[in-house]
């Protein structure tokens, strides 16, 4: 008799403990999933949270550094924060953990530590050693990665290079296969400038950098469009064509798909040895403690990962 292949584990993190991640994280207990869930957190934050001890709960508990209330930011508690972000990469790389999934952080208090935090992405990155990351957001049917991520909209050309853009494509091309199981992934990318430079009349990243980079790369099979206006890329009958866009910078491909799926996208980052999913959401400390925040993307992360799972397997 054959065995059922064993359920994979997934490790949430619980976020800033005065926003609303422990509350979210609590919620994922009122439903079955097909996965092991282990919470990483702060014991008593996450009970609070929950409004019930969580004896029958798998909890790596990192302690809180400081007490904690909801919608009370406290610098105090920035190496917690990042002591459970450790704690998930570091199972996920031994093997006990299969994937991550995060809730939010607040990078404006982590800075205020004194630590230099651009984002999760960055940070998970730097804890596996990955040279290039790549962020990529799901929902609404669509899949839209960045060439550039948490930049400056006057750096977002200089940002641009060949070598990046390259680096970037393939990095989403070997996920879109590894990870989601397109076997042949066909990925429309943005121009940068309006009417993707108008002939170079708009701009010229188009001629110099974008267009070479796809020639070399389509040479050599990638099946990659564009660029196109970012303006008609999200047309319907665009994306019918295509497993995933390419925008150029954040606020270029983002806006679109969260207009669609706005508390019920998920982040994923390409690039890592691991499966990290997380929120499309910020910490909501307005919200905190108040039981009205939308676990939907929280819940659609953790849904996604246990997916990535299951298509690593096959």
């Amino acid at each position: 008799m054959s065995q059922l292949p064993a359920l994979p584990t997934i490790v949430v993190t619980s976020g800033e403990p005065a926003g609303v991640g422990p509350e979210l994280c609590a919620t994922l207990l009122d439903q079955t999933w097909n996965a092991r869930l282990v919470l990483v957190g702060d014991r008593s934050l996450l009970e609070r949270a929950a409004g019930r001890p969580l004896e029958q709960t798998e909890i790596l508990h990192v302690p809180l550094a400081a007490p904690s209330r909801a919608g009370r930011l406290d610098p105090a508690n920035a190496r917690y924060v990042l002591g459970t972000l450790d704690a998930a990469v570091d199972g996920c790389r031994a093997g006990r953990f299969d994937a991550m999934v995060t809730a939010p952080v607040h990078k404006g208090v982590i800075n205020d530590a004194g630590i230099r935090f651009s984002g999760h992405t960055e940070y998970l990155a730097g804890r596996c050693g990955t040279h290039l990351p790549v962020m990529m957001l799901v929902g609404g049917g669509m899949r839209v990665a960045l060439a550039t991520t948490h930049l400056p909209l006057s750096r977002v050309s200089a940002a641009l290079t060949a070598e990046r853009l390259e680096a970037v494509l393939r990095v989403l091309a070997a996920d879109l296969r590894g990870k989601f199981g397109i076997a042949a992934p066909r990925i429309l990318v943005c121009g940068l400038n309006p009417h993707a430079g108008e002939s170079g009349h708009l701009g010229r990243e188009e001629i110099e950098v974008i267009e070479p980079v796809l020639a070399r790369l389509r040479a050599q099979g990638l099946r990659a469009d564009g660029p196109v206006p970012a303006d008609t890329a999200f047309l319907p009958e665009r994306l019918a064509g295509c497993d995933a866009v390419l925008a150029m910078y954040h606020d270029q491909g983002l806006p679109v798909l969260k207009h669609a799926s706005f508390g019920h996208a998920v982040n994923v980052t390409l690039g890592l040895p691991i499966v990290r999913t997380s929120v499309d959401h910020g910490t909501a400390i307005d919200l905190a403690g108040s039981g009205r925040a939308d676990p939907g993307s929280l819940r659609a992360a953790v849904g996604l990962a246990v997916e990535l799972c299951a298509a690593h397997r096959r």
